[in-house]
């Protein structure tokens, strides 16, 4: 019997490949997708005007002008900083499941809006394959650290490759009932087409939009001129599921483009520029 592990993002590639070299019983190809669907727009996803409309956000979030597409062309991204190609991979997936029979697909999910968001992503287009596809919800479950303590990770990369151990034992095959809820729930997230995404608890995620962490940034910028990226952290330093960092950058810009912010240096990455509200930079007064 083959088997397929899938994560959502490169940081849990690492530990879950170590822990399966430790275990031939969980002996297995691991596939990643990348696209973190906690963040954009997500309307019509499952369409080709879809995907082409989530590349433009990814463009965007990236700082790179799309070309103009030619009439009635979807514009194309493949070049796009952070634009995964996450239904080339799906369809490989489906492809493979339809070929061997017995293959079987175990889905890790951490307690975090991006791993439940790929997770009702994917439940919602494996009805075909039930029985075969398990998944594995750390939610809310202790694991012990490098030092022995008992600690709630919410990603699956803050877990000890021999705790993964452990938590094979939870995976169990998605019941039919969830095929049916879990699949209404990923099209009521399209429907809502939210900015961003939180997890409240459980699987309940909850749309917010796009602007919900914009307070935050501006009271985290001063009268003085400060590295963008260390706003960021402060913000993200709050937050019991911390955004991506490249959302909240894109966010910084677009308050600098509305005037809400002041900015110097390259707007590149939150590395390259600084920011202030606006208004005169108070001097040190022994500057001359």
């Amino acid at each position: 019997m083959g088997l397929i592990h899938i994560v959502f993002g490169q940081s849990s590639v690492p530990v879950l490949a170590e822990a399966v070299a430790m275990d031939e019983k969980m002996n297995g190809e691991i596939r990643c997708f990348e696209d973190d669907l906690s963040v954009g727009p997500l309307f019509i996803l499952d369409t080709k005007e879809g995907r082409a409309g989530r590349r433009l956000f990814w463009q965007q979030l990236a700082g790179i002008e799309p070309a103009a597409p030619a009439e009635g062309e979807a514009p194309d991204a493949a070049e796009a900083a952070g634009d995964p190609d996450d239904a080339d991979l799906f369809k490989s997936l489906k492809a493979q499941l339809k070929e061997d029979r017995e293959l079987e697909v175990w889905i890790w999910a951490g307690q975090n809006a991006r791993d439940v968001c790929g997770y009702y992503w994917l439940v919602s287009q494996l009805y075909d394959f039930a029985g075969r596809i398990h998944i594995i919800y750390l939610n809310n479950l202790p694991f012990l650290n490098e030092k022995g303590a008992v600690f709630y990770p919410t990603h699956l990369h803050q877990i000890l490759p021999k705790e993964f151990l452990k938590a094979k034992k939870l995976a169990r095959p998605i019941s039919l009932a969830e095929y049916e809820l879990d699949g209404d729930e990923w099209h009521r997230l399209m429907n809502e087409n939210a900015g961003i995404r939180l997890l409240e608890g459980g699987k309940k995620i909850k749309g917010e939009p796009t602007l919900f962490y914009d307070k935050e940034l501006l009271a985290q910028s001063g009268k003085e001129f400060v590295k963008a990226w260390r706003v960021v952290q402060q913000v993200t330093g709050k937050l019991k599921y911390p955004v991506m960092d490249q959302f909240l950058g894109w966010r910084l810009k677009e308050l600098i483009r509305e005037g809400k912010l002041e900015s110097r240096g390259d707007l590149k990455t939150i590395r390259d520029f600084e920011v202030k509200q606006p208004g005169e930079t108070i001097e040190n007064p022994t500057t001359v």
